[in-house]
């Protein structure tokens, strides 16, 4: 009896099971039914009709063709929005049928004493492998570490150009970051001075491609300048600056603008560097200018913080002491004024008693001085200091011995020697009230540096006059040759003498070794350039084998320059052999002409195609025999 109610249990349970399993089924069916036709209507409202939706359990499936990456994330978060993120599952493709963007192709080239680094992105179908021959050719013993990749996009036009302008650079520029874009190279560079960075400033601004822009911006370091120093001097003459220093730029104009208000009216220049005592500098230096131009005459001079203003004998004594009091006020605290009021001196009942002594020095380089010196130690003193600043066989001493001198008489006379040292020839003259030197020079800075020294020696004090004139045939800087002036004369001299090796050798016979060490002394007056020594040969032989001799002789030529000290680091050397003929090799006289070594300025062009190199380059030629 008690089976029954077990079955009946049994049964029940059975029953209450099938019941729960149908009504879960059809609880996850409206669960499923109702999601995707929430999503559906979602995706509708919004516009995604290319949409459709699936349901897997209590997943929602999202399938379809997205016109875009955009499109595709638009459609996921508006399902997201019905239901949790969680559920949505993406089964969306993309048929975006849009090209590529391609990327923006640059190079960035650092360069300093120690290293080359190349860091960018390069069109895989660009020369890159002659581009890195290129950099480790300028690099020399530098390592260079290579952090190039590459896409595989079209080149852009102007990249050959780019890439040329940018190696010209990092040829120059020792320390430099040099960047390369598709259409421009931006260029950061230190040059070693003033002189380097105008000449490199010009020579880069003019051979930049016309399908490329630039932007060149070479900084050179400033000198430290001691003592800091200011001389400026107002005469019958008008007023003039024997040293003009500055700490910047705006300094500068400051300066020159209060000596302008004073008078000044040549051209004035004021050396820029460090060392300045104080920020207050410009200021110290304006009001000093200032208070002269009121005193009407006499000399202002300021070496680091001292200020000596001096009246010229016969002012207003009244007149001086308003003027220097004021200005003893209104200085930066850190300047201490010094006021001289001059008196005339008296005159000797005989002239000839007063001492003088003249230093003379010609453009030759020879110096005669003439006058005298206070005792027999005094005149070894003057001779030691005079040989080691000239030499000793370029001085001529006539001395005489005199007892009567004035205090200080040996200190002023070397001071002007070290001071006419600074000019390519001139006089100094020493009186007992004034030295005054006058002369000629090729440095823009001489005067400047002739009144630091005096300064330096004789005390902010001292009397002297500067007429120091600049010429820029003196100047070694601007003597020197640029690459194509440098071609020129290396023409002018190849076609005088000729280059010549022992037949069918790249060993160069014993007259050619003078022609080599005649283009050596013209490559001693060429400024930095990239210049290439080609071989040539005529078309007798295996061409294999006209290539490998024509080689040799340019590398021979090259070794030659070396050895007689050519300092250009651009300086290569290449082989053409027989592919670049000037002549016709069917005839003797054809076949001497082609048997030649060119040099040959390189411009960007031919970096790019060096077998056009002949017709787009600035070419000499020094003709070669051989028994080929």
């Amino acid at each position: 009896m008690r089976i029954i109610p077990v079955i009946l249990s049994a049964l029940a349970f059975a029953a209450a099971g099938v019941g729960a399993y149908f009504a879960a089924g059809l609880t996850v069916s409206w669960i499923e039914n109702s999601s995707a036709t929430a999503v559906e209507k979602r995706l509708a409202l919004e516009g995604f009709d290319w949409a459709s939706v699936q349901t897997d359990g209590l997943k929602v499936v999202l399938e379809g063709e997205a016109a875009s990456e955009a499109l595709r994330f638009k459609a996921l978060a508006a399902a997201g929005q019905i239901v949790e993120a969680a559920r949505v599952i993406d089964n969306f493709t993309i048929t975006d049928s849009r090209p590529p963007v391609a990327p923006k192709f640059s190079v960035e080239i650092l360069r300093n004493d120690k290293s080359i680094s190349l860091i960018g992105l390069v069109p895989t179908k660009a020369d890159n492998a002659n581009f890195k021959d290129r950099v480790a050719r300028i690099a020399g013993d530098l390592p260079v570490a290579d952090f190039l990749e590459t896409a595989d996009y079209p080149v852009p036009d102007a990249w050959s150009s780019v890439i040329s302008y940018g190696l010209l650079a990092l040829e120059r520029l020792e320390r430099s970051k040099i960047s390369i874009g598709e259409t421009q190279v931006e260029i950061e560079a230190i040059g070693e001075s003033e002189a380097q960075k105008s000449k490199l400033l010009e020579e880069l601004t003019r051979r930049a491609p016309a399908d490329i822009t630039s932007k060149i911006d070479i900084s050179a370091p400033r000198p430290v300048i001691t003592p800091f120093t200011l001389r400026f001097r107002i005469t019958a003459d008008g007023a003039s600056f024997d040293a003009c220093s500055a700490d910047s730029p705006e300094a500068a104009v400051q300066i020159l603008a209060a000596a302008k208000a004073a008078g000044l009216a040549e051209e004035a220049i004021c050396r820029q560097g460090l060392g300045v005592p104080s920020p207050l500098w410009s200021k110290a230096a304006t009001q000093a200018i200032a208070a002269l131009a009121k005193l009407g005459g006499g000399s202002v001079t300021l070496s680091d913080a001292d200020v000596t203003l001096t009246a010229p004998a016969g002012t207003d004594p009244t007149l001086f002491d308003t003027i220097t009091s004021r200005l003893d006020g209104d200085l930066p605290e850190v300047f201490a004024l010094n006021p001289i009021l001059l008196v005339a001196p008296e005159t000797p009942e005989d002239d000839a008693a007063i001492p003088e002594m003249v230093a003379t020095l010609s453009p030759e380089g020879q110096v005669q001085i003439r006058g005298p010196v206070i005792s027999p130690r005094a005149q070894r003193t003057l001779q030691t200091f005079a040989y080691a600043v000239f030499g000793s066989e370029d001085v001529y001493l006539s001395t005489k011995l005199q007892d009567n001198l004035p205090e200080g008489w040996m200190v002023r006379s070397l001071a002007s020697l070290a001071g006419l040292s600074k000019l390519n020839s001139g006089i100094a003259t020493v009186s007992p009230n004034a030295i005054d030197i006058t002369g000629l020079t090729g440095r823009r800075s001489a005067k400047t540096d002739i009144a630091q020294i005096l300064i330096d020696r004789l005390g902010d004090g001292a009397e002297f006059e500067l007429e120091v004139t600049y010429l820029e045939e003196l100047d070694p800087l601007a003597r020197m040759l640029n690459g194509a002036e440098c071609v020129a004369e290396i023409t002018d001299l190849a076609s005088q003498n000729k280059i010549k090796f022992e037949p069918g050798s790249a060993t160069l016979d014993g007259d050619s070794r003078d022609t080599v060490q005649a283009i050596a002394e013209v490559f001693e007056r060429c400024l930095e350039a990239p210049i290439e020594i080609g071989g040539h040969t005529d078309s007798q032989g295996r061409e294999e084998m006209n290539l490998n001799l024509s080689k040799g002789r340019a590398e021979a030529v090259l070794t030659a320059l070396r050895g007689a000290r050519v300092k250009l680091k651009s300086l290569t050397a290449e082989g053409y052999g027989e592919t670049q003929p000037i002549a016709d090799n069917g005839t003797e006289e054809g076949r001497e002409a082609n048997r030649r070594i060119e040099f040959s300025l390189v411009t960007p062009a031919t970096l790019e195609a060096p077998e056009t190199q002949s017709e787009t380059s600035d070419t000499a030629t020094a003709e070669e025999t051989s028994n080929e």
